[in-house]
């Protein structure tokens, strides 16, 4: 089982994240941020990753340190879960349409932190989710998994519907991306042999 359970504790928030990349899609989440909860429950539902999240944060004083530490946190039971990356597929894509809304998301397991992201949000607001929260998100996960992601919305005119395909094709290129690949069993994808 490729599973891992991450606890960080803070100053501004305690988080505890388990994940089974072997899983179903089933999820617990309760992060105390409502629109954060729904999109994290995306990630599971289309990447068939089983998710436990639970986070008590400061969002008395605004969602900023609860958003980026969960992001933190689950990118550090990632790097836990697949361990040595021998195995994996390595890469993962997905274009996701929602509506008039149409997000490419593009990941890879390269051992190197990197964030690409381009989403012309329509408004500053989801509700009362703040739309800069969704990049101090990928931001913490990217620096803590160790990848490389490329996040772009290409269309789109709701800013629910460009932020949703951003987390569904993310979970669906996590899926790809941290699958066996049967022709390449024990060995890690890379001419370097470590990831």
């Amino acid at each position: 089982m490729r599973t891992a359970d991450i606890t960080r504790n803070t100053n501004e928030t305690r988080v505890r994240v388990s994940i089974n990349l072997d899983g179903t899609g089933r999820q617990t989440v309760n992060t105390g941020v409502p629109f954060l909860d729904h999109m994290l429950d995306q990630i599971a539902r289309h990447g068939l990753i089983d998710l436990d999240i639970h986070c008590d944060g400061d969002t008395h004083i605004d969602d900023h340190h609860t958003v980026e530490d969960v992001g933190i946190t689950l990118g550090q039971a990632f790097a836990a879960a697949v361990g040595s990356k021998a195995g994996l597929r390595r890469y993962g894509h997905s274009y996701v349409p929602l509506d008039e809304a149409l997000s490419r998301v593009v990941i890879d397991f390269s051992g190197r932190p990197g964030l690409y992201y381009h989403i012309p949000f329509t408004r500053s607001h989801i509700g009362q989710f703040d739309v800069d929260l969704a990049r101090e998100f990928f931001q913490g996960f990217v620096n803590h998994a160790l990848v490389t992601l490329h996040i772009d919305n290409l269309r789109g005119e709701n800013s629910h519907h460009q932020c949703e395909t951003v987390f569904k094709a993310f979970g669906r290129a996590l899926r790809m991306a941290v699958e066996h690949d049967p022709r390449n069993e024990g060995v890690v994808p890379s001419t370097k042999g470590v990831l």
